[in-house]
This record gives structure tokens, C-alpha cells and sequence, in this order.
């Protein structure tokens, strides 16, 4: 499910569900998050210390979204969900997104909880809430809008069109193309650099305001969405294999 490696000053960690895709239910959330914990851990360590970290994909896929089969509509799914991309986001050594293949939905939080991404050739990202009635958490929005500025997020937020590796590298959502070995080179890189100072880099920058609470009308529209009749004809949509018939209730 997760395997974890070194490779000098380097944790790899590797989401291993690819038979399917690397999907994320509340249990890969929970171990992907343990696993980046303990390599950030290992921070601390005197004489062999982790100084960046690689999260990648197995197969053909970096994170195709959550698994809409493993029990994602509940609580214990978005706690563990936003656990896990709180974890990435605050470790304290830089966490290089190596972005192997299709990114969806949550592919892309995970993605973006990261502090650099190296994305493939063939890889896409998409978030296509719109199509299913779900609604993001704030910080996923303003993330993404930090990332790439307001212009671009709306585009990929409200269009939902995939965005590849090159539209991704134009806007800012890959800092980088390349393959896990080209994200290697650039967290070894990085790696070799002064531990303080990119920590406190690292501090400023994420010390935007996607982590800013909401408004209550902002938490009062998200869960009119996940609770709504449009979610729920866009469940039995995709069961039924058809299109799905949102009526904004």
C-alpha cells in the first residue's frame, strides 16, 4: 500500500495501490501520513539525516482521487484525507511531488500539499468536482490559487478540463517536467542545501491564508453541496452509468 525507501539523504515514499490507480480511501490517508511523519522524523537524525522527501506513485498513475468504493463520503475519510495533506505540507524538510501520472481530484491536493512538483511528459491533473456535486475545503482553493493565481485556478476548478504537463509547467503547477529520476536530481539537490534556511522558506511561504478558517458561509455552502441532491443523483449517475441531472437542490 505504501512502501518507503532512502536513497542517501532522500526518503521515497510510494503510494503502491496500483491496481487502482493509487486511489486514496481513509486507510492510505493514515498510512501515507505515517509514512511521511517518520521520514520527517528522521530529520533529527545526527548522523544519517532525511533532509527531503520524494512522494510518487507506483504503475501508471500518481493519485487517481479518492476511491469512490472505499467509504470517502464519511467523516473518517475526510479527517484522515486532511491529516494526511496537513502532514506534507508541514513537514520540515522540503517534499518533492513526483507527479508520475494522472493526478485527480485528490491527486491533485497531495500534489499541492507538496513543496515542489516534478511532473512526467504523459501526466495530467484534473479536479473535476463540478461534474460530481462535491465541494472543495477552502484550503485546496486558495492552495491552488497561491500556486498558479486566480485567473488559472478558476479555469481549472470551474472548467474541469485536464491540465498536462506542459499547461501544468506554463502556470506554475509544475515547477518542473520530468521522471523519478529527474525529482531524485532535484531533491538530492535541494537536499545538499542549508537545512535552517529552507525550513524558514518554506515557513513564509506556506504562511498564506489557505489555512485561514472559513467564513460560516463559506462552510455553510460546502456542506450544502456534500449533503445535496445533486451529490447524490451524481452517485447514482456514475452507478447507472449516464450523465448526471443537477438541479442546484
Amino acid at each position: 500500500m505504501i512502501e518507503s525507501r532512502r536513497d542517501g539523504a532522500v526518503a521515497v515514499v510510494t503510494l503502491d495501490r496500483h491496481a487502482t490507480r493509487n486511489s486514496l480511501d481513509a486507510e492510505v490517508c493514515t498510512a501515507l501520513r505515517e509514512a511521511v511523519e517518520a521520514a520527517d522524523a528522521a530529520a533529527g537524525d545526527v548522523e544519517d539525516p532525511v533532509r527531503a522527501i520524494v512522494i510518487t506513485g507506483a504503475g501508471t498513475a500518481f493519485c487517481a482521487g479518492a476511491d469512490l468504493s472505499g467509504g470517502v463520503y464519511t467523516t473518517d475519510f475526510y479527517d484522515a484525507h486532511a491529516a494526511m495533506l496537513r502532514a506534507v505540507e508541514t513537514a520540515d524538510v522540503p517534499v518533492v511531488a513526483a507527479v508520475n501520472g494522472p493526478a485527480i481530484g485528490a491527486g491533485v491536493q497531495l500534489a499541492l500539499a507538496a513543496d515542489l512538483r516534478v511532473v512526467a511528459p504523459g501526466a495530467v491533473f484534473a479536479v473535476p468536482v463540478v461534474k460530481v456535486g462535491l465541494a472543495l475545503d477552502n484550503w485546496t482553493i486558495k492552495r491552488l490559487a497561491n500556486v498558479v493565481g486566480g485567473g488559472h485556478a478558476r479555469s481549472v476548478l470551474m472548467t474541469a478540463r485536464p491540465v498536462g504537463a506542459e499547461e501544468a509547467a506554463r502556470i506554475g503547477l509544475a515547477n518542473e517536467i520530468g521522471d523519478l529520476d529527474a525529482a531524485m536530481e532535484m531533491a538530492a539537490e535541494v537536499a545538499d542545501f542549508a537545512p535552517l534556511t529552507l525550513r524558514h522558506i518554506k515557513s513564509v511561504i506556506n504562511d498564506d491564508d489557505a489555512r485561514l478558517l472559513p467564513r460560516d458561509e463559506h462552510t455553510e455552502l460546502q456542506h450544502r453541496a456534500w449533503h445535496s441532491e445533486d451529490m447524490a443523483e451524481a452517485r447514482a449517475a456514475r452507478e447507472e452509468k449516464r450523465a448526471p441531472r443537477f438541479r442546484g437542490r
